[in-house]
């Protein structure tokens, strides 16, 4: 292969081995005017059929342009007499790879030798970022599916609004192969029923603090209205109301799999009280119905817990639920939860359910808040808190402003506020690929219809690869 560099008048020619194709890296710098040949292609497939290689100049910037001139392996066309793949048959109808989506199909531009990993590559996959690779055969390489969280009405009872405003914008039906949303649902705790209009929203963020981690939007289910202070459409109610105003005055059974799954009761943070009552007081859950793209094992998503539990009912039968229930065929290793619930964190061998009890024992995952004194109430008819401290909290700025930040009764330290929230967590679970999954993200009461709490949700994402299921503090990558 040559290269050419113009220096003034001189012209300096440096050969290259024939196997020497350039252009995977785009961000290397050069210099202005410098060529080289390219090729984006797979190894193996330059020269065979229509496909060959280009070239590429280095621009003013000191950065590589596009290469211009290449033919690159493409879907078969299967009717052109044309090597379209340039994998060496032509118009081949076949499913070398076994992963269920044919040449001629139009399904599968990679279907053998002409790719690394095959199997993964296909019309059913999403693309994954930074593997230089068109995963899902659009023909476009390393693209991500556009936001589609913007002009969504606030107060949406369409429950596929809530999908896109968690940022899972492609949908799909049970019959086609490409991945997306199949259905989505607002439903009571237990799947039936429809929730109060204010329990859930649609928002550009909660509070002045809390942004979207992807888009332009996030999704809020509450115990209560689904506001901050100022909100409208739903508008904000006091998250301490009292009973004849609090809560949204809807109640259903809890998920019955997930309630079976630990022993008809509901699980709780060590050392914490058990949960009161056996009916779900204001209840919401988004239900959504998803193909898994053919190249995913796991998924992730931003979650943020905010409750007016904090802090006098702090570890006490009272507190209430947030759990995110993945329906799965995965059996594999890191093992799903056994009750489905991936809203959850592990530490020291205890496990605890995301909620108001992160904030007992000093888990770490209960940041937003003020460091004192917790379960400072007197007992209620069905029991009292565990009293205790904490010391993780980080600071208020996504309380701020949201209602939260109030001025309490001063039960437990006279400056303390009306709650406290978890900040942003991710929740990650894993799954078969191509299978069709069932999320169920929810939020209730218990034993009552005050002291409401609020679930944020964001940022829903793919991964090639299994991940350890579970809650964890959010961590943003160094590429968003």
């Amino acid at each position: 292969m040559l290269r050419t560099l113009a220096l003034g008048f001189v012209v300096v020619i440096a050969a290259c081995g024939p196997d020497e194709i350039h252009g995977g890296d785009d961000t290397a710098m050069c210099s202005p005017g410098e060529r080289e040949d390219c090729y984006s292609g797979q190894p193996g497939t330059s020269g065979v059929g229509p496909c060959h290689g280009g070239t590429r100049t280095c621009e003013a910037s000191g950065t590589w342009g596009s290469c211009t001139g290449e033919i690159a392996p493409a879907q078969e066309n299967c009717t052109d007499g044309v090597d379209n793949n340039c994998n060496g048959m032509m118009d081949e109808d076949v499913d070398s790879d076994g992963d269920g989506f044919t040449t001629c199909g139009g399904n599968d531009c990679c279907d053998s030798t002409e790719c690394t990993n095959p199997g993964s590559v296909n019309t059913g996959a999403f693309d994954a970022a930074g593997n230089n690779f068109d995963d899902d055969c659009n023909g476009i390489v390393d693209d991500q599916v556009a936001l589609c969280d913007t002009n969504l009405s606030s107060a949406s009872q369409n429950a596929m609004d809530y999908a896109k405003a968690i940022d899972l914008c492609q949908t799909t039906t049970m019959t086609d192969k490409k991945w997306g949303v199949i259905s989505a649902t607002l439903t009571l705790a237990d799947g039936t029923g429809t929730p109060a209009v204010v329990a859930q929203s649609i928002r550009p963020r909660f509070g002045p603090g809390v942004l979207p981690k992807a888009g332009s939007s996030l999704a809020l289910l509450s115990t209560g209205a689904a506001a901050a202070m100022g909100d409208t459409n739903p508008n904000f109610q006091d998250f301490e109301a009292t009973p004849t105003i609090g809560g949204n005055n809807k109640e259903s059974n809890f998920p019955a799999d997930f309630f079976m799954a630990n022993g008809n009761k509901l699980p709780n943070a060590p050392s914490c009280p058990n949960a009161a009552g056996n009916k779900a007081e204001d209840p919401v859950m988004l239900t959504l119905t998803i193909r898994v793209p053919s190249n995913a094992k796991s998924f992730k998503l931003a979650t943020n817990f905010f409750s007016s539990e904090f802090p006098e009912w702090t570890c006490s039968p009272y507190n209430d639920f947030f759990v995110v229930l993945l329906d799965s065929t995965y059996t594999g290793t890191p093992a799903n939860p056994t009750d489905k619930n991936l809203a959850f964190y592990s530490a020291n061998g205890m496990k605890y359910p995301v909620g108001v009890n992160l904030a007992s024992g000093n888990t770490g995952l209960f940041t937003q808040c003020k460091n004192g004194r917790t379960g400072c109430a007197p007992a209620g008819p069905l029991g009292g808190p565990v009293a205790g401290t904490i010391s993780t909290c980080m600071g208020i700025d996504q309380i701020s402003g949201t209602g939260f930040d109030k001025a309490s009764s001063g039960v437990c330290d006279a400056d303390s506020m009306q709650g406290g929230g978890t900040g942003w967590l991710e929740t990650t679970g894993n799954v078969t690929p191509g299978e069709i999954m069932k999320l169920r993200i929810a939020i209730w009461d218990t034993s009552d219809h005050i002291l409401d709490s609020i679930a944020v949700i964001d940022n829903f994402k793919w991964d090639v690869d299994t991940a350890q299921p579970g809650t964890v503090i959010f961590r943003q990558a160094p590429s968003e």
